[in-house]
């Protein structure tokens, strides 16, 4: 069985500084040709991209910081079940400094030990880290924002690195701060979950869904936030941050009834909505083929599966050697990688394994509840951009490893269930450039959310997608 706790034999191991690449020239270009809020929000992208080199070179100086797993502040040691303790409980707290790439900086955070929910039902902890603005809080907001740090190594959570912890596969903290502060600069509060949980089930929805809400529960009880019963929050992620986001929408009015009157909005962008659908997308593509292993190691944690029957002797090895991989460390090192060449013959395509499939079908966007709130829902469709081909029947473009048809599908679903959605298609960007409109027009989209304005919607307009039938479980084992 796939857990956490084998070690990676070489994935993500190296501690080097990146350099400045033709990637930072092309963000360089990308800002050069935005103008007005596309502008703005290019540069806070570019500078936090720039100065990754810097921080880590500094960060790399930084005080040993115990690891999660290693760290008592982590862990739950009361007396009472946590079967007893409602989700959302405040277990821990203590007071940290906000860290990039292991160096301080003045904002103060409120990190939270709290009781949540496993994929199984489980109760478990999770950790969350509220940043607190530079100013007194002028009033009662907080945003929501779901890193997209895509890992299998618990050591990647955000938590770890807010609090100075320095690891390859989370530097993603760093370009981050460009999607935090801007909120931060205003006076709202920022909380930060460690969406994936405490065992790193990457791509289990629901279970970062569950994660998301208990750790808005977890801040507005705690009295060392200064948020409180009139706080209002808005949502807010891209790409693996979109998964915590959208779930968490999902779930809220029949998970968390009792944050109706707190979320005011969600805004997401490279949605993964049918996983079946992805991997498909993605089986056999230049740059995202790794995903494919990653997600069995995911999915088999969260929902506590043995897919070695399943596997060839070649997906043994790598899935073994991926315990503990980042998505960073992934993207590009498999080109060509296929389901069928991790599979035995007899299972060369994951939906003839009745377990996966029951698996699946519990993570496809939608399919267990409706949002009350107005969403912002954002999709690249030029995945060929990133070495995605768009032609496999039934799936269609993408933006390189999400399936555009799918997110179309699920806006309209949202729609014809009464939730204003705001849906933004952009044909010729993939699953990285669409990440700078989307925040574009997420910051003031926001800021509407709190003013009380009328949500925009573009139901009407928004053209027919992928149909998001589930998987019929195959007989056998």
């Amino acid at each position: 069985m796939f857990r956490s706790s084998i070690a990676s034999a070489g994935e993500g191991s190296s501690r080097r500084a990146p350099t400045r690449t033709r990637a930072y020239r092309g963000l360089l270009a990308r800002f050069r040709r935005a103008d007005g809020a596309g502008r703005r929000a290019t540069r806070l992208v570019v500078l936090a991209t720039l100065l990754w080199p810097v921080a880590l070179a500094t960060g790399a100086q930084a005080a040993n910081v115990p690891t999660p797993q290693t760290d008592p502040f982590y862990h739950y040691s009361g007396l009472e079940p946590l079967s007893k303790i409602a989700p959302g409980t405040v277990l821990k707290t203590r007071i940290e400094q906000y860290h990039i790439a292991g160096v301080p900086t003045s904002i103060r955070v409120v990190q939270l030990l709290y009781r949540s929910t496993s994929e199984l039902g489980a109760p478990v902890v999770n950790v969350t880290s509220v940043l607190e603005p530079p100013s007194n809080v002028t009033a009662p907001y907080a945003v929501a924002y779901q890193s997209f740090y895509d890992s299998l190594n618990p050591d990647d959570e955000p938590s770890y690195a807010i609090s100075g912890g320095v690891t390859l596969g989370g530097l993603v903290n760093v370009p981050e701060s460009a999607l935090i502060v801007p909120e931060l600069l205003k006076g709202y509060a920022v909380i930060v979950a460690d969406t994936e949980g405490q065992n790193a089930d990457f791509a289990a929805g629901p279970e970062y869904g569950m994660l998301t809400l208990d750790s808005i529960r977890a801040a507005l009880n705690s009295p060392d936030t200064g948020l409180g019963e009139s706080t209002k929050v808005v949502l807010y992620g891209y790409s693996g941050g979109a998964i915590a986001t959208g779930w968490a929408a999902e779930l809220a009015p029949t998970y968390a009834p009792d944050l109706t009157n707190h979320l005011v909005g969600a805004s997401m962008g490279g949605v993964l909505v049918d996983p079946e659908h992805n991997l498909t997308y993605v089986s056999g593509s230049k740059i995202w083929a790794g995903v494919i292993p990653m997600a069995v190691i995911g999915i088999a944690r969260a929902f506590d599966i043995d897919f070695t029957p399943y596997l060839s002797s070649y997906g043994l090895e790598l899935t073994y050697r991926m315990q503990k991989a980042s998505i960073a460390f992934v993207l590009g090192r498999y080109p060509g990688l296929t389901w069928a060449q991790l599979a035995k013959p007899q299972y060369s395509t994951p939906a003839n394994i009745p377990i996966y499939v029951e698996a699946a079908n519990q993570l496809i966007m939608g399919s267990q509840g409706t949002p009350k709130v107005p969403l912002l829902i954002a999709q690249g469709a030029n995945g060929t951009v990133e070495g995605t081909s768009g032609d496999i029947p039934g799936i269609g473009p993408g933006d390189g490893v999400m399936v555009t048809g799918d997110v179309r599908s699920l806006a309209l679903e949202y729609c014809q269930q009464g939730v204003p959605v705001q849906y933004d298609e952009y044909d010729n960007l993939a699953h990285v450039g669409t990440a700078l409109p989307w925040l574009a027009q997420t910051i003031p989209w926001i800021d509407e959310r709190f003013a009380g304005d009328a949500p925009p919607q573009d139901c009407a307009t928004i053209a027919p997608g992928n149909p998001l039938t589930p998987l019929p479980v195959p007989s056998g084992t």
